[in-house]
């Protein structure tokens, strides 16, 4: 399978770099390319793509905002968001608004490969933990962006419940198994259960719905029920 890829950059070499690095590898293809944030929110309408390269920073609509737009259409890119700083408050408000994860822009090329391929993958682009503690620092310092919805918990059975609180925690499904005293494939499939019921793309995301409904607290203590 063809992975089909949108730059968006508002400086034209990086966009030419990066063309150049996917284009040598034969299961990706740059399908579409956006100088800012209101050309992307146009290109993800009308070319079809699996991810979408987006800096977080560009004049005009910035990625953070085309993220969001992009994310609430029903058919969409995963977006992968570029930083130029670590710990950049921005790539935070991106995975709010639906980013599928983020990157340094100063990451070696195999890195900038493996993201791209993890995100259309449904993954997340760093590691658990490390989300953790990254969102756990940043979340509760942006933005709201309106009231989170508890509601979907109560879709949620308590064993699934006790799952998510996990993996808003940063645990891997194997050390979540450990946790519960059940098997990582019963993870799993607790996992892809919530992800369906709540409407969430991919761990990041999950991570990030824990923090909102309070499930989970930046100081890594949660709210749900306890394991058993």
């Amino acid at each position: 399978m063809t992975i089909r890829v949108l730059l968006v950059d508002d400086q034209d070499l990086v966009r030419a770099g990066f063309a150049m690095v996917l284009g040598s590898q034969s299961d990706l293809t740059v399908v579409g390319e956006a100088a800012d944030g209101a050309a992307a929110v146009r290109l993800a309408r009308e070319v079809p793509a699996d991810v979408m390269v987006m800096d977080a920073r560009m004049p005009g609509l910035d990625g953070v905002a085309a993220t969001r737009e992009i994310c609430q259409a029903a058919e969409r890119p995963r977006v992968l968001i570029l930083t130029t700083f670590d710990l950049d408050e921005y790539a935070f408000a991106a995975l709010r608004a639906g980013a599928s994860g983020f990157l340094l822009k100063s990451a070696p090329p195999e890195e900038l490969l493996y993201a791209i391929r993890n995100v259309h993958n449904g993954d997340s682009v760093v590691a658990p933990s490390t989300t953790r503690r990254l969102i756990g620092r940043f979340l509760p310092h942006l933005p709201a962006t309106g009231a989170p919805d508890r509601e979907g918990l109560a879709e949620l059975t308590a064993r699934e419940r006790q799952v998510l609180a996990q993996v808003g925690s940063g645990l891997s499904n194997a050390e979540i198994a450990t946790l519960l005293h059940i098997s990582e494939a019963t993870v799993k499939t607790h996992v892809s259960h919530i992800m369906a019921k709540l409407g969430l793309r991919d761990r990041i995301q999950a991570v990030v719905y824990a923090y909102e409904t309070g499930l989970i607290t930046p100081q890594g203590g949660t709210t749900g029920p306890t394991p058993g």
